[in-house]
């Protein structure tokens, strides 16, 4: 029996792993040492091709494996936490690199909200009522770096205080140095108080300048994580919500900021 692998290894995507920056995931993933049809490494590169094209699954180019068993495995290890853990590992790993502590003593908490297709999941998609979106949210929280700390996904009709909490919980043993969280006006409100009560850190609300009453504006870091959601743009999967369930689209998201950090730090 010819395995297919064989072929598709002859054609080479910009979103394809280095041999570098696949022994940086492999030993994330730590696999089985066993016989494969399919290779890992062309699972995840046909994973970070979907990711980053917008392609649907069932439209993967024929030189990848089959499209059934890369959404296998993309189901497996979204159910497992192994995505999760790529992007947390990831994160850890760029710190070091730059001569930065594992954990940061600060990070950054904004939401942006994309629209979905008609096939998401109906009972986890609402309308924002300030930007007009009908869809989701997007919670991201991010170092001094840009690099991300936590996502969360839910509906887009959700006030920002009520779902940070969310994104910060799943902070919680992850970065014992964390001493301050940066917000904008819009988790203004008991977030502070809850945060502090249960995790001992500190909600500092820096307004923007549509928010601020006085002529003088400090220039904060809330910038740092505005461009972290500008290198999301670049992935057209996430420039409209096309997955059904909230945690899919959740996976997606760190997906993306794995290939950033994989691109920025391990080539």
């Amino acid at each position: 029996m010819v395995i297919n692998h064989l072929r598709y290894k002859k054609t080479s995507y910009s979103t394809n792993l280095t041999d570098n920056q696949w022994q940086v995931i492999k030993k994330i993933i730590n696999p089985q040492e066993r016989k494969r049809r399919y290779p890992l490494r062309e699972i995840m590169n046909a994973i970070l091709y979907i990711n980053k094209t917008g392609c649907q699954w069932r439209m993967l180019p024929q030189d990848f494996a089959p499209w059934q068993t890369v959404y296998y495995y993309f189901r497996k290890w979204k159910l497992e936490g192994v995505i999760d853990d790529i992007m947390s590992t990831l994160h850890a790993l760029a710190r070091k690199a730059v001569g930065r502590k594992d954990s940061p003593s600060m990070g950054i908490i904004d939401s942006r909200s994309v629209k979905t297709s008609h096939h998401a999941d109906p009972s986890c998609k609402g309308i924002d009522g300030n930007k007009k979106i009908k869809g989701r949210k997007e919670h991201i929280v991010v170092d001094t770096l840009g690099l991300p700390m936590s996502v969360a996904v839910h509906e887009a009709n959700l006030h920002d205080s009520k779902g940070a909490p969310m994104a910060i919980e799943k902070m919680e043993y992850k970065f014992p140095g964390l001493k301050k969280i940066l917000a904008d006006g819009g988790y203004q409100g008991s977030l502070g108080d809850w945060v502090a009560e249960r995790f001992g850190w500190a909600v500092e609300v820096v307004l923007r300048p549509d928010e601020c009453p006085t002529k003088f504006q400090v220039l904060p870091k809330r910038w740092i994580v505005e461009r972290s959601f500008s290198w999301l743009e670049n992935f057209r999967r996430l420039t409209i919500d096309y997955e059904y369930l909230a945690e899919t689209a959740e996976s997606m998201v760190q997906l993306a900021f794995a290939q950033i950090m994989l691109n920025k730090f391990f080539q």
